[in-house]
């Protein structure tokens, strides 16, 4: 389990503060999980991967080359992953398989392709820690010196949030000088992208796409999740502040001087210039918009004019044209109609002459 116990001391030198994971470990793990245990909803293991110094636009993501090392800001790049074969017992937890040589085959063929990428943690689609994760994580310490264990959800049901979750494995030391033990420090995770990743998503993106919705109704179901994403972070502040004002849980003075210095980022509404200021910028938004909306009202009636006009005309052209065609065929039968009686009578003249 994730430690939380306030009175015990955490140490892991030269471990990373946050994660990174890259879409392609994301579509990696959901694939693997549904080709192999999509019937069964048992969880699947594969292999992170990262390289140790990623040229991107945040420096922060520039990572030291010493093993086990990371830079300041103390950010890991998951870039790349692959599946393990991995069988557990449901009945007891403690009876796990792993396949080391399956494993030390396929890093070696990834170091082919990119040597950079070293074996950086393990993921497991969970949705919880186990029983056996820190066995398996002492597994993994054997490629590298502070394996990240990241959870990915492959179901889920929280839209707001992000499907991952990192931990790494600590020593946790009491402070009554019981022996030690390891448990999982959570750490936290985000979703980043290069700029080809972010092409490549946008390209899958494009062909789920719903079609039949408008990009203002995308827009505004984008918003309703931001704002329901705020609602519940705001909600969760809420919680944390009434359990550490009742003494359930201890003065956290990072999270106090983060939230005050939120609140000090928020504008003062008691102010009346603001509050004016805040009026007419408003009220000329939507003065562009109620324009802009008569403005497409219009047009779209005059294009409904123009398109009840257009068809009017190509009706009646139509209606000259079938009548120009049946009065030429008219005259053309009748023509044909007159030759015939003229051959006729040429005909009986001829007969009538040969009988004389």
């Amino acid at each position: 389990m994730a430690s939380t116990t306030p009175s015990a001391s955490l140490t892991h030198q030269g471990a990373p503060s946050s994660v990174i994971v890259h879409p392609l470990v994301l579509l990696s793990a959901t694939d693997h999980y549904m080709r192999v245990n999509k019937e069964t909803s048992k969880r699947v293991v594969g292999v992170l991967l990262g390289a140790k110094e990623i040229a991107g636009e945040r420096d922060s993501w520039k990572l030291t080359t010493h093993e086990g090392q990371y830079s300041q800001a103390g950010i890991l790049n998951v870039t790349n992953s692959f599946a393990l074969p991995f069988e557990e017992d449901s009945k007891d937890p403690k009876i796990w398989f792993l396949d080391h040589n399956y494993l030390e085959n396929m890093f070696a063929m990834f170091k082919k392709v990119n040597a950079r990428e070293k074996i950086v943690g393990w993921y497991s689609t969970g949705p919880k820690i186990k029983t056996a994760d820190l066995e398996i994580n002492e597994v993994f310490k054997k490629y590298t010196k502070n394996p990240v264990l990241v959870i990915i959800d492959v179901h889920p049901k929280d839209e707001l949030g992000i499907p991952t979750d990192s931990y790494i494995a600590v020593e946790e030391v009491k402070d009554d000088g019981t022996p030690t033990r390891r448990s999982f420090q959570h750490l936290p995770s985000e979703i980043g992208a290069e700029e080809a990743e972010e092409i490549g998503v946008e390209h899958l993106l494009r062909d789920i796409k719903d079609t039949t919705v408008s990009t203002l109704a995308e827009r505004v179901h984008a918003k309703l999740g931001s704002l329901k994403g705020l609602k519940a972070k705001l909600e969760e502040i809420h919680q944390y502040l009434e359990q550490v004002a009742a003494g359930k849980m201890p003065v956290n003075h990072e999270i106090s001087f983060l939230l005050q210095e939120t609140f000090n980022l928020l504008p003062n509404l008691n102010v009346e210039e603001l509050v004016r200021a805040f009026s007419v910028k408003t009220n000329d938004m939507m003065l562009v918009i109620y324009v802009s909306s008569l403005i497409r009202s219009v047009i779209a009636l005059h294009n409904l004019i123009n398109n009840k006009l257009a068809l009017k005309e190509a009706e009646i052209e139509g209606d000259k044209k079938e009548s120009d065609k049946k009065e030429g065929d008219k005259k053309e039968g009748d023509k044909k109609e007159g030759d015939k009686k003229e051959g006729d009578k040429k005909d009986k003249a001829a007969s009538k002459g040969g009988d004389k």
